[in-house]
């Protein structure tokens, strides 16, 4: 039977609003990405989160961004390594103080890009993950799409593991869409469903353009704060049962 997890971005309140429906969402995935006060997310939201997460039995990540709250973690910031590993500490020790039992760390928006892209990035990343599993006395996985967060992760002596995107399009070399432009967001449950079955089963998604991409996903990521997104984590988690896919977290 092929097992797959199912994650998405929660917590991101911002100035105490909710940009998503996170009790409905809770109730649907296997693991949270929980913002750590970087984009969004704060005290309180991070508390709400640990409580969600243990009440349904999801798996909590941390999701440390670029200290950018106007921008939402998803504009790109020039840091020194010191400064980007001060913010990332002192994210992902915010939810580890809020009572999170945090299993991986997934970074958030144009952090996570840079993170694949560039190695200088990646390896500040992963020593702040290594930073943590050692507090930890664990192993605390990275979650990503590859790529330079691959290599640092295994130079640093922590695991990786690749995730897909369910509602974010492709282009034919396996990265994303950039958000403005065209194609870069799916909303229809149907085929977000149809992915995720294709996914899990195959290890394929459909790019932009028709071709046929490989990605060995072990977790599958649904955007909380998509207008859509408790309809199409509905509808991904009934295709994955029917098609016979067990829905786990891995960590």
């Amino acid at each position: 039977m092929p097992v797959i997890d199912l994650n998405a971005d929660l917590g991101e309140t911002v100035d105490g609003v909710p940009t998503a429906d996170d009790e409905a969402m809770f109730a649907i995935v296997t693991s949270a990405s929980v913002a750590c006060g970087g984009h969004a997310g704060d005290a309180r939201s991070m508390r709400e989160s640990v409580t969600r997460a243990a009440r349904h039995g999801v798996a909590v990540g941390a999701h440390p961004s670029y200290p950018d709250a106007a921008g939402f973690g998803r504009e790109p910031m020039t840091m020194t390594a010191a400064a980007l590993r001060e913010t990332l500490d002192r994210q992902v020790d915010a939810l580890a103080a809020a009572g999170g039992d945090i299993r991986y760390v997934k970074p958030h928006g144009a952090l996570y890009h840079a993170v694949s892209a560039d190695a200088a990035t990646a390896r500040v990343v992963a020593a702040s993950v290594r930073r943590l599993a050692d507090d930890l006395g664990r192993d605390l996985p990275l979650l990503g799409l590859g790529g330079e967060g691959e290599r640092a992760a295994e130079a640093a002596g922590i695991p990786f593991v690749r995730e897909a995107f369910l509602d974010r399009g492709y282009l034919p070399d396996g990265s994303l869409v950039p958000r403005r432009e065209h194609g870069a967001l799916l909303a229809d449950a149907d085929a977000v469903a149809s992915r995720a079955v294709l996914l899990a089963v195959e290890g394929r998604v459909a790019a932009v353009d028709g071709t046929m991409v490989a990605a060995d996903a072990a977790s599958l990521c649904v955007h909380g704060d998509t207008p859509a997104a408790v309809a199409m984590a509905r509808a991904v988690r009934a295709a994955l049962d029917a098609a016979g896919v067990e829905v786990r977290a891995p960590w």
